[in-house]
């Protein structure tokens, strides 16, 4: 991964923990990022239907 791709993956990460800082209902947000989440992963072709945290 070059290192722009790296600064906007540090970037987006540190977005997604501020929003789950400072959410009225954090289990909604959570839920929300693990959407958005299994949909990048699917998108690149990785499946998410045996992930288990």
């Amino acid at each position: 991964m070059s290192e722009k791709g790296l600064t906007d993956q540090a970037i987006r990460e540190y977005v997604n923990l501020q929003r789950l800082k400072h959410a009225d209902d954090f289990q909604k947000e959570l839920a929300y990022q693990e959407k958005v989440l299994k949909s990048r992963l699917q998108s690149l072709g990785i499946p998410t239907e045996d992930l288990k945290y």
